[in-house]
């Protein structure tokens, strides 16, 4: 890809700003030292449908009089602690080739040549990070300024960018303001979340000056594959192939992304709602209470019957859940996606809290038994997908992570985390919940939500008469 630069006008703060990105040739960094020629397979976790994608993440640093910045370069600081890292975590420098086909089908594996590497792109935008709108909250209108897709890269592929391709896309764009974004794009079946934050802190240690990494890097993806012999001894509705015939995942092509805020005032609300932590024999968390919370409005605003099934589903770090927990430092992917089922008429009918104890429970179902049960299905039913539909509300969390956290020697990030929901046609529905600010500058969590836009409108409706008024809401359902 030649270099070439992109003119587009969006709201920035109170008024409409003129974007133009100016992008140098993408680049291939490679690792600093010689690394291992190896094939590696991946786990029976990595290596399933749902996680072909490549995620976009975004991470806006504002530059400032950090001690450690001065007047260094972010780009090159960046592409060379990329280099330097690499040599710690060289399978991501490698590319992914299917081993063959099995009984599941083909299985991936990492093809470490030793020679290739990952895509880096150098940019400029005319730009400050205060005209770009403040507080920074996704979707970011200029996302595709920011992070060029990997077609567009590497030439458009039948997979999506998986074979074959490099399986890290950077963007470091320089802001006037002596700012920068950082902006990445991972192919889901190397890490996780946990991972890709553990990759970046190991690039930011690099760039701040320290040898090694902090963290150990532990490949071992063995330990979360199928058994011998192969045992499904858990239920696993998060794979059941549904067909999706309602009205509405008709117009599911045709979406709208938005962002909302909660903060401790809005988590509070949702508290007095729901029976004290002595009446439900524990607390919960604000996690359990926004997903009750949206769950319920989602599906008021998308009109299901009384009698539509309706599926939540959510991500759960699976690390803590083996006995003894995975090694410190695994970077692949160690996540479940466990599933609650009900109908549209009881989630809605019912107080807040009959949806509160199915997403309590639902996140308890994961155990060392239920991966391993998750694993022998990938390979005993030739790894189907996640189930879909417009009646699935699936959400990922991701403030806990630490995107916030990665120093590359500017200080801590202004905002950093999922860049939009819906992030590919695979997994369209997907939602997160990210560290954010609202116009007060108060910290607290953002919902990322996508609905088509009569659904986004009754939703806001909804959400915003129980977060104002304080009310459980009953639906006519």
């Amino acid at each position: 890809m030649a270099g070439q630069s992109s003119t587009r006008a969006f709201a920035g703060g109170k008024e409409e700003l003129v974007l133009t990105v100016r992008r140098q040739e993408a680049q291939l960094v490679v690792p600093a030292k010689p690394t291992p020629r190896v094939h590696l397979p991946l786990s029976d976790i990595d290596d399933q449908e749902a996680l072909r994608i490549q995620v976009p993440i975004t991470m806006f640093y504002g530059g400032g009089s950090h001690f450690l910045q001065s007047d260094r370069d972010p780009v090159k600081v960046i592409r060379e602690a990329l280099s330097e890292a690499l040599v710690f975590y060289y399978p991501l420098a490698g590319r992914l080739r299917e081993l063959g086909p099995d009984q599941t089908g083909s299985k991936l594996m990492v093809d470490c040549t030793g020679e290739l590497g990952i895509l880096f792109i150098e940019a400029d935008a005319d730009v400050t990070l205060m005209q770009l709108g403040l507080p920074l909250q996704p979707p970011f209108p200029y996302l595709e300024d920011l992070l060029l897709h990997h077609d567009d890269v590497q030439g458009r592929s039948v997979d999506g960018g998986i074979l074959g391709c490099s399986l890290l896309l950077f963007q470091v764009t320089r802001l006037t303001c002596s700012g920068f974004v950082v902006a990445c794009r991972l192919n889901h079946t190397m890490c996780d979340g946990t991972g890709l934050v553990q990759f970046l802190t190991a690039v930011g240690d690099l760039a701040r000056g320290r040898r090694a990494p902090s963290a150990p890097t532990v490949w071992e993806r063995k330990l979360l594959s199928a058994r011998d012999p192969l045992r499904v001894t858990c239920t696993h509705h998060e794979y059941d192939q549904l067909v999706d015939d309602d009205d509405v995942g008709a117009q599911l092509e045709d979406l709208v992304h938005r962002s909302f805020f909660f903060g401790s005032a809005e988590i509070e609300t949702l508290r007095q709602l729901v029976p004290s932590p002595e009446q439900l024999g524990r607390r919960c968390t604000s996690f359990d209470l926004m997903t009750a919370c949206i769950w319920r409005c989602r599906t008021i605003a998308l009109g299901f019957e009384p009698n539509q099934d309706v599926r939540f589903l959510c991500v759960v770090n699976a690390r803590n859940k083996y006995k003894p927990p995975l090694p410190t430092g695994y970077y692949g992917n160690a996540i479940a996606f466990p599933a609650a089922l009900t109908t549209a008429g009881m989630l809605c009918k019912h107080s807040l809290e009959y949806a509160l104890k199915l997403v309590m429970k639902t996140k308890e179902n994961v155990t060392e038994e239920y991966m391993r049960s998750t694993a022998d299905l990938m390979v005993l039913k030739g790894r189907p997908p996640l189930t879909t539909g417009a009646h699935i509300f699936l959400i990922s969390d991701l403030r806990r992570l630490g995107f916030g956290d990665v120093d590359f020697g500017w200080g801590k990030a202004c905002y950093a985390g999922a860049a939009m929901s819906g992030i590919s046609s695979a997994t369209r529905l997907v939602n997160y919940y990210v560290s954010g600010k609202n116009d007060k500058d108060e910290d607290g969590d953002l919902l990322l939500i996508s609905l088509p836009a009569t659904a986004m409108k009754v939703f806001e409706d909804q959400l915003q008469r129980l977060l104002k008024h304080g009310y459980d809401i009953l639906s006519t359902l």
